[in-house]
């Protein structure tokens, strides 16, 4: 493991070297505003767990240069409409250019759809799920990894309940993604905002008791 890289982009900040991609300014955007800030909105959370999964063989760009035409394809992320889809809107979204057209990624949208609401039913939401795998808020440098302990035990959870394309290394980017580990370089100029967040989720999380869970 090795220290993160950044760069200096051309306003004079510096950032996480992986959005250094010039004539891409939506990285910049993402990674300013989205990239490693805490995310409890079930919506969000869904959205990211399948782009997680889809950028799996994939670089981030591609996904993120497609994101509205995943949206529009998937019905906005919202599980509900997503879990009335069948055979047929698989072959049609097998068809549109504007997505990744992988047949076991479209069909693994569908089924983790389908196993949203067990977990509803479980834990009230998807986030209160989701953040009980939140590892202790780490104050030292991040630094290269694929995937950790956390990621490992919540891909497991996930499988077990009936989930696809949840390995640990997709779950690892998901928990980065969604603010859950933040692993923006030291130096970087959000990484002081995306942590201040982190805290203060987690000491609302921590005074708040839990939802009462029929999961083992």
């Amino acid at each position: 493991m090795s220290a993160l890289p950044t760069f200096t982009a051309s306003d004079g900040l510096v950032r996480c070297g992986w959005c250094d991609t010039p004539g891409f300014e939506q990285y910049l955007q993402y990674h300013d505003e989205e990239w490693g800030f805490p995310v409890t909105d079930d919506r969000r959370l869904f959205e990211k767990i399948c782009l997680e999964g889809f950028q799996a063989g994939l670089s981030w760009r591609t996904i993120l240069a497609k994101r509205e035409a995943f949206r529009a394809a998937f019905a906005n992320f919202e599980f509900r409409p997503l879990c009335r889809f069948g055979p047929a809107d698989v072959e049609r979204l097998l068809q549109d250019a504007g997505i990744v057209r992988h047949r076991g990624k479209i069909e693994a949208v569908l089924n983790n759809a389908r196993q949203v609401q067990p977990l509803l039913d479980d834990f009230g939401t998807l986030s209160a799920y989701f953040w009980r795998f939140c590892p202790e808020i780490d104050e030292s440098e991040p630094v290269h990894r694929s995937e950790t302990e956390a990621s490992r035990a919540l891909s497991r959870d996930l499988r077990r309940r009936g989930w696809k394309f949840v390995g640990p290394t997709t779950m690892y980017a998901f928990m980065q993604a969604m603010g859950m580990v933040n692993d923006h370089a030291p130096t970087c100029h959000v990484r002081a905002q995306a942590q201040a967040q982190l805290r203060a989720l987690r000491r609302i999380q921590a005074s708040t008791p839990p939802a009462i869970s029929s999961a083992p």
